[in-house]
């Protein structure tokens, strides 16, 4: 393949309705055109009624996009159809140029390299946070076998890095369970950053936490940005105005207004339906 050439798309290794993964799929991304994730009249429809509406939104590579919008707007939603949970009932998601992401499943699209956080911090409590970093970089190996096994040099730097990065350096030996519910948002996101996701996809990242623990979870993704490319979904306006550039405003299961946050905000219909004001 020449230097210039454009990937095929790669068929999943079986189908949505098959039993079981296949072989894990780890085809490159092709970003020359800088997106990262490319909706295009995405419709979702659950018994009649319209999830999403003819969505269609694109994230740029390293770009850190807030999407806010009321109950109902269809932001899970669209995070499900991006990670292989619901299926649109038309238009195109793809990653990267040629990656259709309506023709895998959620594991393989996890391996394709778009990791997800959910609101509730998911972590195994009864280890260390440095074991829970070890198991997210062990990837397809079993749980047992991964603990067996031990870290080389480059596993250990990798754990290392990331608890510095996550601000967790000093608690490297704790039981994950006895975390504030801030430091284990922080070690499930160091958890998907074990993976190397291209994308990650944060759901109400700050719902619970202190001011304190908000304000560095800003930095945090601050520090992502560019090395990563982001999606966060959040309630919270203080924190979107302190991290967001561009702000994508869902209502109705479709874009209502995207911009800065000044913009979304002076926007008339952004104050009627999200803003109530």
């Amino acid at each position: 393949m020449t230097e210039h050439s454009v990937m095929p798309v790669m068929p999943p290794a079986s189908g949505w309705e098959g039993e079981g993964l296949g072989r894990p799929l780890q085809p490159g991304v092709d970003t020359r055109n800088g997106q990262i994730l490319y909706l295009d009249d995405i419709t979702v429809s659950f018994d009649g009624f319209r999830a999403l509406n003819r969505l269609t939104l694109t994230i740029g590579v390293g770009e850190l996009r807030c999407v806010i919008g009321p109950n109902g707007a269809g932001k899970t939603t669209m995070m499900d159809v991006i990670t292989g949970k619901t299926r649109p009932d038309s238009g195109a998601a793809f990653f990267g140029q040629t990656l259709d992401l309506t023709r895998y499943r959620e594991a393989e699209i996890a391996q394709l390299g778009i990791g997800r956080k959910f609101q509730k911090p998911t972590v195994f409590e009864a280890m260390t946070v440095a074991g829970n970093l070890e198991l997210a970089l062990a990837g397809d190996k079993s749980v047992w076998g991964s603990l067996r096994a031990r870290l080389n040099g480059a596993q250990r730097d990798r754990i290392d890095e990331l608890l510095t990065l996550i601000g967790l350096g000093g608690e490297r030996r704790r039981l994950a369970g006895l975390l504030s519910h801030g430091q284990k948002q922080w070690l499930e996101i160091g958890m998907l950053l074990a993976q190397e996701p291209k994308l990650l996809l944060l759901d109400e990242p700050v719902a619970g936490m202190t001011d304190a623990e908000t304000d560095k979870t800003a930095e945090l993704l601050l520090g992502l940005r560019g090395r990563h490319s982001l999606m966060v979904v959040e309630h919270d306006m203080a924190f979107i105005a302190s991290i967001a550039g561009k702000v994508t405003v869902l209502a109705e299961g479709a874009v209502l207004a995207e911009g800065s946050l000044a913009q979304v905000q002076a926007d008339e219909r952004v104050v009627e339906v999200y803003l109530g004001r």
